[in-house]
């Protein structure tokens, strides 16, 4: 047999360079490594597609809640990839060899080594076990449609919110929602009534916006719920529109607006070391930063900084040992003395200088060091004594003050927050308006949203148990009150329910507060199914009196809304909240069952027709009533509740890291075998064969607090053992969900899920 060596030869050349393209193409799909950064490993997680004409990549750290950034430029020659982020800084050079890229992460002028491998590109957790949407629907139609208000009435963002006035008076601005659910940021100018649309919300939520200065407005954005928080500033106009902080993976928080210096403002950042956080002074108009002070001790991080008004740090709070707070003080402005060693159990809080005094170390302080409830002091921190006690109150912590910069930092008010918010005027202007606004608007909590900086203008936010929310602007010179904007025209307020304080003996002799929202057919003596709705923290975390629409929608529907402020919950002093401590999913849940068999007593509910619902902690709470008392409850709802200490503890976002120790004095330390022991007991996962009623789990997918897995833990255990478990996942969501359209999604379930499982008439779905 004779062989065409030329043809075999031209054939074997064309099966080498196909072979070499498709190894080329190899660069295409998910790449997964860990970056060590001063002792942290960070995963990072390289997504690379080929375009045809090039290649394109995003990069994620599932550790700092970045997912799917796009990179500026992605370049594959010769074997080598170099990936680029030009804004943060960010390069990454590496060889591919089979399914590895090795090579060195530059970012800040710093080199990392980093070596990757190929994967298979998954979304957060297991994408097998959510329930499907046709699914969740079929559980919503469970739920009669037939009522005076639908979900959406309760739940649809206002058409319009969020009112604020610029500095001089001139602009009014506001967040307008259109026909897609997206909420812009609208000015208004209040002499010639043009309006123009400054900021446009597009996939990501505008999280929050306020005014920088007269003529520039600020905005923070995050991704997916990720709560990587960036700032962003854009002129009145909505011209010159910046991303002041293009930092991937780094968090910001805003410290404190400058009223002296209108182009800076004073944030934070975990710009250096994911794990803590340092000062910044940034032009809000040019993105310049300045750092403030260098926080550097891992070990022993500040966790809180003071500045004065004109933005010169004058103190801050230093971790130490992971439970031990110190407190330093300036003088000079460079050296900073050690002034008191607290515990972190300790309030000492400098809310303001008092601008007012010649002295300038005189400060507004809150403090609890010489009393269980904490008291409002006027205190030297040169001398570290005490000037004056200012205001306290036997029942509940004291929370905040106001002081006036027009009129040279007048002190105006204390407030509490006792079974409704308590507003105490001190000076005499401040009397007169106080006096004013509760004449009018009798039985309704107010307070100031907003004013100008001379004070000739007011934003007063209305609000009650049945009443969303009314802004009401006071014109200081006419003396005038008018109606701005009714948030939520359609729901009449005589068809709300009410929201009543209770009071009640736990069963080892507490007294614990809460309140307890009731439909009309209990008033009417009949008793009526009840939810459970423990709040989540738990620590430092109250329910308060108010609107909630959860608790409305739920009585439209002829339910009961339980809220108890279980110890561990704040306001109510240092040794109520410290009895909670070590006593989560134990003693804080017997304050819950105590708390319903307390309105049961009353005879408003019907306690054998009871399910618990509750987010973040309350999740956990649900699932803990599930597997302690679980005859107790017909059914539960978790929203984003952990359900595993053990892992709750070790996905913790990095910057919680450095609090860990705190964290396990209030929840509990598996390095101490009797608290590992505790863990074990009150970790719902471990308990799944004590769940025999019906559970509803809620997350969203980008969660930094609560991970995914807890969710996952849960529903893949139950499952196994047969339980039909609705599982709803929302891969544009973190810890709660902020998008309209999920919220009313997940509403519309609950209650189709509380239909089906509290409505013993009901039998069968209304339809298919």
């Amino acid at each position: 047999m004779k062989t065409n060596f030329a043809k075999l030869s031209g054939t074997l050349f064309l099966f080498l360079c196909l072979s070499y393209q498709v190894k080329a193409q190899d660069l295409t799909g998910s790449w997964q490594g860990k970056l060590s950064v001063q002792g942290t490993e960070m995963p990072l997680i390289f997504d690379i597609k080929n375009e045809g004409t090039g290649y394109s990549s995003t990069m994620g750290s599932p550790s700092q809640g970045a997912t799917s950034i796009p990179m500026d430029e992605t370049l594959f020659v010769n074997d080598t990839v170099t990936i680029k982020l030009n804004k943060a800084g960010i390069k990454f050079i590496a060889a591919l060899k089979e399914n590895t890229l090795t090579g060195t992460f530059y970012q800040g002028g710093k080199e990392f080594p980093l070596s990757l491998t190929k994967t298979e590109k998954t979304l957060p957790g297991n994408t097998a076990l959510p329930t499907s949407d046709a699914d969740l629907e079929k559980l919503a139609n469970w739920n009669p449609t037939n009522y005076k208000y639908s979900v959406e009435d309760y739940f649809a963002r206002p058409k319009a919110r969020t009112f604020r006035f610029s500095p001089n008076g001139t602009y009014l601005s506001y967040r307008e929602k259109d026909d897609n659910t997206k909420n812009h940021v609208y000015v208004k100018n209040l002499e010639t009534e043009e309006v123009i649309r400054v900021i446009e919300e597009k996939e990501e939520l505008i999280r929050g916006y306020g005014w920088a200065n007269d003529s520039r407005l600020f905005y923070v954005m995050d991704k997916g719920g990720n709560e990587d928080y960036h700032l962003f500033a854009v002129n009145i106009d909505g011209t010159d529109q910046k991303e002041l902080t293009p930092f991937e993976g780094v968090k910001v928080n805003i410290l404190q607006s400058l009223k002296e210096d209108k182009d800076h403002m004073i944030i934070s950042m975990n710009k250096n070391n994911p794990q803590i956080f340092e000062p910044y002074k940034i032009n809000i108009v040019t993105g310049d930063l300045e750092q403030l002070y260098k926080n550097e001790d891992v070990a022993n991080p500040i966790n809180s900084y003071v500045f004065d008004k004109d933005g010169k740090l004058r103190g801050f709070a230093k971790l130490r040992d992971g439970v031990n707070i110190d407190l330093y003080y300036t003088l000079d402005g460079e050296n900073y003395e050690l002034k008191k060693q607290l515990s972190w159990k300790d309030n000492f809080n400098i809310s303001s200088f008092n601008y007012a005094s010649e002295n300038p170390h005189e400060a507004y302080v809150t403090s609890n060091l010489e009393s269980d409830k904490t008291q409002i002091l006027l205190y030297d921190l040169k001398e570290d004594k005490l000037i004056k006690k200012l205001f306290s109150n036997e029942s509940y912590d004291a929370s905040g003050l106001r002081l006036s910069r027009h009129r040279g930092y007048e002190l105006d008010y204390f407030s509490y927050q006792g079974e409704k918010r308590v507003i105490v005027p001190v000076s005499d202007y401040y009397k007169k308006l106080h006096h004013k606004i509760t004449a009018k608007f009798s039985g309704y909590n107010y307070s100031i949203a907003d004013i100008t900086d001379d004070e000739s203008k007011y934003l007063i936010f209305l609000q009650s148990d049945k009443l969303y929310g009314t802004y009401y602007a006071y014109d200081a010179k006419k003396d005038t009150f008018k109606l701005l904007y009714n948030l939520m025209p359609n729901l009449i307020e005589k068809d709300m329910a009410e929201m009543r304080p209770i009071t009640f003996k736990s069963r080892d002799g507490i007294t614990i507060h809460g309140y307890i929202t009731l439909p009309k057919e209990a008033l009417e003596g009949k008793k009526v199914p009840v939810i459970v709705n423990p709040h989540g923290g738990p620590q430092g975390i109250r329910d308060s009196w108010g609107f909630n629409p959860e608790a409305q929608l739920f009585a439209s529907r002829g339910y009961a809304t339980l809220q108890v402020n279980f110890r561990i919950s704040g306001g109510y002093g240092r040794e109520f909240l410290e009895s909670g401590f070590k006593q989560i999913g134990r003693k804080a849940m017997d304050d819950v069952e105590d708390g319903l068999q307390y309105v049961a007593e009353q005879g408003w509910v019907d306690k054998d027709n009871t399910a618990i619902y509750g987010g973040s902690h309350g999740g956990y709470a649900v699932l803990r009533g599930l597997t302690k008392t679980p005859d107790l409850y017909a059914c539960g709802v978790d929203y984003v509740g952990v359900s595993n200490l053990f892992t709750f503890m070790k996905t913790i976002p990095p910057y919680w890291k450095p609090y860990l120790k705190i964290i396990k004095e209030i929840w509990y330390d598996e390095d101490i075998p009797e608290e590992k022991a505790i863990m074990e007991e009150v970790s719902p996962v471990y308990h799944i064969d004590k769940i025999k009623k019906p559970l509803f789990v809620v997350q969203g997918a980008n969660d930094p607090r609560v991970n995914i897995d807890e969710s996952d833990q849960i529903v893949s255990a139950l499952r196994a053992r047969g339980f039909d478990v609705p599982y709803m996942v929302k891969y544009d969501e973190g810890h709660g969900f902020g998008k309209e359209e999920n919220s009313i999604a997940l509403y519309k379930s609950m209650m189709g899920f509380y239909a089906k499982h509290l409505k013993k008439d009901l039998e069968q779905p209304l339809k298919d």
